[in-house]
């Protein structure tokens, strides 16, 4: 970020913090966002130094995602529900200040890299209660039910959320320049395995080790609310307990961080709902070809010249693995076992 857009940036957040002596003491490129960029934010105001989160939008994206407009807003439905998120302040729409619409959100302390997380010390150690906190946050999420006016940029379903993903991630594949059999073959498994319409709530989309941070074993917040959506809450329970997010971790079946059963007991003591066990192993297939459709994506984007990024190039190769997840999952429903 140049001297010109710092300028315009400190400007923006003196007037929309209402602190016209407002100095900008440091800026900083956040690691992760694979899909959007962060830059951390150290202001002083009167003399007290806070901590801010400026999230805008990558040189390339995935078709899936919100803009940060929307994004924003469910951050705020989040907050107001008592989810753990860190705390919505200001949303800009005004693409002179930095070329494209930006939101800022305090920072919050911890760490969310999966593969350092089912690692840590102290995370194993909480395991099991922490995936029942985790199971909690989700439900309280899933506490969020349409319509609501404030996210009227989410469309509803029309049918069975599950033919609607299909449909969605059948589009997706095609619009990428190679064909891919194991995921044709699974996502026609898929259709012909959809359940009915049930539940319709608000879903995370991406509640997952990762998008998770943790301090010590405590949750600081929920992040990344760019793929949000009204679908099945199964969808989302079964995203996090899903192979392809256990970073190694297999016998840790939530998140790589504690067990499935922990998981669940949160989530249905918070929600008073069930979890449908059954319908589980269905959405864990369609995690793994979902995440492996955007893993392509992703590579798409660094092959396309998009941006070039080793990180994405590196994201792409991951696909084979998802489609294995896949088709392993399949056989192991097919013959009466576990997902």
């Amino acid at each position: 970020m140049d001297g010109a857009a710092r300028a315009a940036l400190t400007r923006w957040l003196a007037a929309a913090a209402g602190a016209d002596g407002l100095r900008l003491v440091a800026l900083e490129m956040l690691s992760g966002g694979a899909i959007q960029e962060n830059w951390g934010l150290a202001v002083e105001i009167g003399g007290e130094r806070h901590g801010w989160v400026l999230r805008t939008d990558a040189p390339s994206g995935v078709s899936t995602s919100h803009g940060r407009t929307e994004e924003f807003a469910l951050l705020k439905a989040a907050y107001a529900a008592g989810v753990t998120v860190p705390e919505p302040l200001f949303l800009c729409t005004d693409t002179a200040v930095l070329g494209k619409p930006f939101y800022v959100m305090a920072r919050i302390a911890g760490r969310a890299e999966g593969h350092v997380l089912v690692r840590d010390a102290a995370v194993i150690g909480a395991g099991d209660g922490l995936v029942e906190r985790l199971g909690r946050e989700l439900a309280r999420i899933h506490a969020i039910r349409p319509p609501r006016d404030d996210l009227g940029f989410l469309a509803l379903p029309d049918g069975a959320p599950a033919l609607s993903r299909i449909a969605t991630y059948r589009r997706y594949l095609n619009d990428l320049p190679d064909p891919n059999p194991p995921l044709e073959y699974a996502l026609r498994w898929l259709e012909l395995q959809a359940p009915q319409r049930g539940e319709i709530t608000l879903c995370h989309s991406d509640f997952r080790t990762g998008n998770i941070m943790i301090d010590e074993a405590r949750i600081t917040g929920i992040l990344d609310w760019e793929f949000a959506s009204w679908s099945d809450p199964m969808e989302d329970v079964a995203w996090f307990c899903a192979r392809c997010w256990r970073f190694g971790a297999w016998d840790r079946e939530a998140g790589g961080i504690g067990s499935r059963e922990a998981f669940y007991r949160g989530y249905e003591a918070e929600s008073g709902r069930a979890v449908d066990r059954a319908l589980i192993p269905y959405w864990e297939v369609m995690a793994a070809v979902r995440w492996a459709v955007i893993a392509l994506q992703q590579g798409e984007r660094h092959l396309s010249g998009g941006e070039e990024s080793l990180e994405l190039a590196l994201t792409g190769l991951r696909a084979p693995e998802m489609e294995l997840d896949a088709l392993l999952d399949i056989a192991a429903i097919a013959a009466g076992g576990a997902a």
